[in-house]
């Protein structure tokens, strides 16, 4: 594995202008290309501590032999000649947009002498005009069935084309008034681009100029009693309307915009675009990318907008007005000029602020957070990946067996209060909500933290594990004289299993201990757990740290993590049961806070107490329908007077100093 300092620049020769880098291993092939404002100022960073780069940076310095650079004017032109290196190399190491699957848009051949209207896939080329994506071939199939009606181009291919040239009859569409038959002659080669460039222009948005001229026809043809001709025309602006139906309708004032939202953690990018021409969705694309190098949103937004607008490679007629973003890039000024150029017209990169376009952001996003998780699923439910994760934990941290169950805590606070714990279990690499268990902590005090509350949380589970054990009684001394002859086994009727409780008949809640213990933390929540452990006599649990920053895995009394694969499938099963006892702990903080701010509310009504206050909560369930509530409806609850009732009212319609205001609508804390 090469050194990085074998190959680091000497000092000094490095240009402080802008410009762009490129990375190639030791067979001088390219495996990453990057930009700067400052070559110096970036090339150097890569040169640090190897230690404390980005898991995904320090595979790319490793991998390198050497570093060479190339020194621009401006920002813009570094835009360029990144764009077109990451192009021509394809450099492994570079995040790259492709498609999480083959997305399919409606293409015309402008460059025919007669265009042809077609679904097509892949690369863009020059000389066609796109107008999509859709999410589905069938969805432009139909759409394109409903307009042909109304704009009769050619669809065939060219040898379809050819032949009934050949042979002087049209095919069937030809007959059925789909097709305006140019192959035999019934319009000219202009009139076809005619009807072509009415039908470019309907898919580009300008869909109430089409409508509008079909209806005067529509009349004009009726004043001139050519009533089957007003009949036709009829049946076309109904087509039209049909067509326009299936498109939903986001913005009133035709707004051409791209809609961009991105779902991420720690290691992968979900990015969703929405495509809004003319007020209308017209398409939608998809993909899930490999961050790198400690990535910000911006950066994963300023790669994809050099990358995707990247392919328009004619007339840029494709690129929208508008990009709206979740965050503005440090580059911004020349990614729009870059924009604008390749364009020809100014292009605006913004973040939605309000109304409309923020709603569509939203729902975009949520397409993307699916996305993700989608993507997750999809190698969660994947068999052997599962049993591939679980042979790689198992040699990596040197475990006599699999870790068929694998349990992970996680705390959860605001400064201290209300602090909650979680656990979690995973059996054969699926997770198992029925064993999972949460925990109410004490508050902050001096001296008190994460570490702390970590170690609390493992005790507490695994002396709740001992007891249980001890209910049960040692298997070993059911029949312990089982060998001695002429006796019989001093046998024990319990009537249950050990690990059932003989009460109720249901599993003890921590009868069953893990194969493998994960804490959500570095070395010193390790050493934590592990003093616990000890100190409890449980010598037969692994335990590991998942740190988030690098998902370095710490293991007990060593001085350096360990380093798994960035595409270990091990690794992503340790993220997977981290992030779910995340999720489960913030889920229980969330509520624990919630009933805390509802008590406070209710604390200074006089004459309210305890049991009042829980008859309230269960006639109205929640704060906020009971903020909505008037004196009538409070004063129905059994025990509340109506002095009582006005004295609730009163100070809910009022936040007092120490408690957030709350909005009374939603709910919301102010």
């Amino acid at each position: 594995m090469p050194d990085p300092s074998t190959y680091r620049p000497a000092p000094g020769t490095i240009p402080l202008e802008p410009g762009v880098y490129k990375f190639r291993d030791e067979r001088g092939q390219v495996i990453y290309v990057g930009k700067a404002k400052s070559l110096r100022q970036r090339l150097n960073s890569y040169f640090a501590d190897v230690a404390g780069l980005h898991q995904r940076t320090r595979q790319m310095v490793t991998s390198a032999a050497s570093v060479e650079w190339t020194v621009v004017r401006t920002e813009v032109e570094a835009l360029q000649l990144e764009y077109t290196w990451i192009k021509q190399f394809d450099p492994r190491f570079n995040v790259k947009y492709r498609d999480d699957k083959s997305y399919p848009s409606l293409a015309v051949t402008l460059y025919e002498d007669y265009p042809r209207l077609q679904v097509m896939r892949g690369p863009k080329r020059k000389g066609v005009r796109y107008f999509g994506p859709y999410s589905h071939a069938w969805a432009i199939r139909e759409t394109l069935d409903l307009l042909l009606r109304v704009f009769p181009a050619r669809t065939c291919s060219a040898g379809v084309f050819k032949r009934a040239g050949q042979v002087g009859r049209p095919c069937l569409l030809g007959y059925i008034g789909k097709c305006s038959a140019p192959c035999v002659g019934r319009v000219s080669a202009e009139q076809h681009r005619d009807i072509v460039d009415d039908f470019c222009d309907f898919m580009a948005g300008r869909t109430d100029t089409m409508m509008r001229r079909i209806e005067k026809e529509m009349q004009r043809a009726s004043e001139n009693l050519e009533f089957e001709q007003a009949a036709r025309l009829r049946d076309d602006l109904g087509a039209l309307q049909r067509a326009l139906e299936k498109q939903a309708v986001v913005f009133g004032d035709g707004t051409d915009a791209d809609v961009v939202a991105f779902a991420e953690d720690d290691l992968e990018a979900a990015v969703q675009v929405f495509h809004v021409r003319g007020g209308r969705i017209r398409g939608q694309r998809g993909w899930v990318v490999d961050k790198f190098d400690d990535m910000t949103t911006g950066d994963l937004v300023e790669q994809f907008v050099t990358q995707f607008y990247g392919i328009f490679e004619d007339d840029g007629s494709d690129i929208p007005r508008e990009v709206l973003v979740p965050v503005i890039p440090d580059d911004n000024g020349a990614l729009t000029e870059w924009l604008g150029e390749r364009r020809g017209s100014r292009v605006s990169l913004r973040v939605p602020q309000r109304g409309d376009k923020r709603a569509l952001a939203e729902t975009v996003r949520r397409n993307a957070a699916q996305s993700l998780m989608q993507h997750k699923l999809k190698r969660a439910s994947d068999l052997t990946a599962r049993s591939r994760a679980l042979g790689e934990l198992q040699e990596t941290l040197e475990l006599p067996t699999s870790p068929l169950r694998i349990e992970c805590f996680d705390i959860s606070h605001v400064q201290g209060t209300n602090v909650v714990a979680s656990m979690v279990v995973f059996e054969d690499g699926l997770a198992r909500k029925s064993e999972y268990r949460r925990f109410a902590l004490r508050d902050t005090s001096e001296g008190t933290g994460d570490v702390q509350w970590i170690a609390e949380v493992v005790r507490r589970r695994f002396a709740r594990y001992l007891d249980e054990q001890v209910a049960d009684g040692p298997a070993e001394d059911i029949t312990d004289n089982a060998d001695q002859p002429g006796e019989q086994p001093d046998t024990v009727d319990r009537g249950v299993a050990p690990g059932i409780d003989p009460t109720t008949g249901r599993p003890r809640k921590f009868a069953y201990a893990p194969n493998l213990l994960v804490v959500d933390g570095g070395a010193p929540q390790v050493a934590a757990a592990q003093a616990v452990l000890d100190d409890l006599g449980i010598d037969d649990v692994a335990l590991v740290g998942l740190a988030k920053r690098l998902e370095e895995v710490w293991l007990p009394n060593q001085p350096y993590p360990a380093i798994l694969p960035r595409t270990s499938e091990g690794l992503y099963l340790l993220q997977r049961v981290r992030d779910e006892a995340h999720r489960f702990a913030i889920t229980y903080h969330r509520q624990k806070r919630s009933k805390a701010m509802t008590t406070s509310a209710l604390d200074d009504v006089p004459g309210l107490g305890e049991t009042r206050r829980k008859a309230l909560m269960s006639r109205f369930g929640s704060l906020k329908r009971l903020r909505a509530a008037s004196v009538e409806d409070i004063v129905e609850v059994p025990g509340i007077g109506e002095r009582t009732a006005q004295a609730i009212v009163a100070a809910l319609a009022t936040p007092r100093d120490d408690q957030p205001a709350v909005n009374a609508t939603t709910g919301e804390v102010l």
